[in-house]
């Protein structure tokens, strides 16, 4: 692979353009099986349309990840020996099913929860030791420039306090974030209590160096459809300072890991005697950051439905997420054999259930009746995909 540093293919780079593509993938640990799942699901319709070596970063001019969403955005955009990318899309569950049990070993026994409560008040509740090794083996020294596709990747360094996009626009400008995919995806990933926080010097050109203190990205956003939209909407004022506004020229799919708050798991009864350890770890799982991480996500869904309505594009914008999780499934880390398999199911399931939308008013889910099954929507949204790269290639009008 090439080590030379170019400008990302701008947007007036295919003459014949009618929309951007975007990809999102939420953060949520384990949960990650979700959208792999469903992605699996989209990539066979994609070559159901134009063949079997048919791939999702062929068709998205971005793809954007937090956390483990970070993970299955360098697996679709790293490239393999002969340039083509380097995880099929079905590929990924596997990862998951085979690694999650040595990322997330589980306490066992009688006092598994007083172990694992321990843990987390002295130190991060795992090592991390397999995460790395495995991201090192699988990546190797592939940079945020080498990817097939745009990417971005959000991430918090700890030292300066300051949220850190790795974003492939970002390189010709500022070549200290081209670092290793690795080590991205570890900073990204290590979410606070749960795995340790990660350090690394990015060396670039004539032996250049820039350290990384990194944190979840979880903690900049959960969602990472806005900042994936905020790059391209960049990108384009760069190219075109005129633009004017891009959303009705944006095709966007952003796939949520799920969400457990519909579950009533706590209340303000309980929570205002809460201290500190309480809010840290409480039922196996820590109330803080839950919140946190759920109301970032839901955030991002909640404005990019208003703006979306607003220029009247919302049938652009498909976003997929479950918010009735409930016990295991809606924890980041347990890794057992029964919960992956819940959640292979559970993705599943959703793909059969209406597709939705956040209702501004209420906040939850409403169903969008036009537009069928999750499985139909995607359906429809393959079928958007395949006639936009058809079109840049000439072979189509739309």
């Amino acid at each position: 692979m090439s080590s030379n540093i170019q400008d990302p293919p701008s947007f007036s780079y295919y003459n014949r353009k009618k929309f951007v593509t975007i990809l999102s993938i939420d953060g949520g640990g384990i949960r990650g099986i979700i959208p792999a799942v469903i992605l699996a699901f989209l990539e066979k319709l994609l070559q159901e349309l134009d063949g079997a070596e048919a791939r999702l970063a062929d068709y998205f001019d971005v793809i954007a990840g937090t956390s483990t969403g970070g993970l299955i955005t360098a697996m679709l955009t790293a490239p393999d020996d002969y340039n083509r990318p380097l995880y099929a899309a079905e590929a990924i569950t596997t990862f998951y099913l085979d690694n999650g049990p040595k990322i997330f070993p589980q306490e066992r026994g009688a006092l598994a929860q007083l172990t694992s409560f321990i843990k987390a008040m002295i130190g991060p509740k795992y090592d991390g030791k397999h995460l790395r090794q495995i991201l090192r083996e699988k990546l190797r020294e592939t940079r945020l420039h080498h990817t097939l596709t745009n990417v971005v990747i959000p991430t918090f360094d700890i030292k300066t306090l300051q949220p850190v996009i790795f974003s492939s626009y970002k390189v010709p400008s500022y070549p200290d974030l081209d670092a290793k995919l690795s080590d991205i995806c570890l900073g990204t990933s290590a979410a606070p209590t749960v795995l340790p926080s990660y350090y690394f010097q990015n060396v670039y050109e004539d032996g250049k160096a820039r350290e990384f203190n990194l944190i979840d990205g979880g903690i900049v956003s959960t969602n990472p459809t806005f900042l994936a939209i905020n790059e391209v909407t960049k990108q384009m004022m760069k190219e075109n300072p005129d633009y004017g506004t891009i959303h009705d020229k944006l095709l966007v799919l952003s796939i949520g890991t799920g969400s457990g708050r519909n579950e009533q798991k706590y209340n303000a009864k309980t929570s205002a005697k809460w201290g500190l350890v309480s809010w840290l770890f409480e039922k196996g799982s820590s109330p803080i950051i839950q919140a946190f991480y759920e109301a970032g996500a839901d955030m991002v869904d909640y404005q990019n439905n208003i703006v979306f309505q607003s220029f009247r594009s919302q049938h652009n914008y498909l976003r997929l997420q479950d918010d009735n999780l409930t016990g295991a499934a809606a924890s980041i880390d347990v890794s057992t054999e029964k919960n992956m398999q819940d959640l292979v199911k559970i993705a599943q399931e959703m793909l059969r259930k209406p597709a939705s939308r956040v209702d501004p008013e209420t906040g939850r889910l409403q169903e969008i009746p036009q537009l069928g099954t999750n499985a139909a929507a995607l359906r429809r949204f393959a079928e958007q995909l395949s006639d936009e790269r058809k079109y840049r290639m000439g072979q189509v009008s739309i």
